[in-house]
């Protein structure tokens, strides 16, 4: 290799790793490691080409983060459709004790059926989120596109339900009274 030849090659390595430095320097950490979007509501992006991908991104729920709330509701919801709550009634948008162990079983489940590598912690996030949306939501119809509503289907161990993006992006779901219900952080409507 001539010496031109290996200026250019650290002249490029020397670029590339200023630019990977000002990147890590400029972005936020939530930016950086695509965490949640601060949003009040489970959203997507309705971009048509990864609709799939919509929830990795989301907020954090526990007994201690958005522990009453519709976005609990949903997935309260998630845990009743793949059996790890036995109740509609133990669905009621508060993240106790119940809800947290259910959690765990959920996260320790999908780990030995599909190798997920999901924390065990009971707590639910991008990553569990993400994983939910990506491996058991299915559209059913409507329109991935922008200012569209999709509808989806959970598809769960036991039993499924509906969901919907609307246009602005929001999700919705079905609740136990049959009615629609925004999967909202900060208010619980859910039944």
């Amino acid at each position: 290799m001539t010496w031109h030849r290996k200026r250019i090659k650290l002249g490029t390595c020397a670029v590339g790793a200023l630019t990977a430095a000002v990147l890590a320097v400029s972005t936020t950490p939530a930016a950086a490691s695509g965490t949640y979007s601060g949003r009040a509501y489970l959203w997507g992006n309705g971009d048509a080409t990864v609709y799939y991908a919509d929830w990795d991104d989301e907020g954090l729920l526990g007994r201690s983060k958005h522990a009453s709330s519709n976005a609990t509701c949903l997935w309260q919801r998630i845990l009743w459709a793949d059996g790890e709550l036995s109740n509609t009634a133990d669905i009621d948008g508060v993240f106790g004790d119940q809800t947290h162990n259910a959690t765990v079983a959920w996260q320790k489940d999908e780990n030995a059926k599909w190798g997920a590598g999901l924390l065990t912690d009971g707590g639910v996030g991008p990553q569990s989120f993400g994983w939910a949306y990506t491996f058991h939501i299915w559209k059913t119809g409507g329109s991935e596109t922008v200012g569209q509503t999709l509808y989806l289907k959970y598809d769960g161990t036991h039993r499924d339900f509906d969901l919907r993006r609307l246009p602005d992006g929001n999700y919705e779901f079905v609740d136990g009274d049959g009615a629609w219900r925004k999967a909202g952080y900060d208010y619980r409507t859910c039944s």
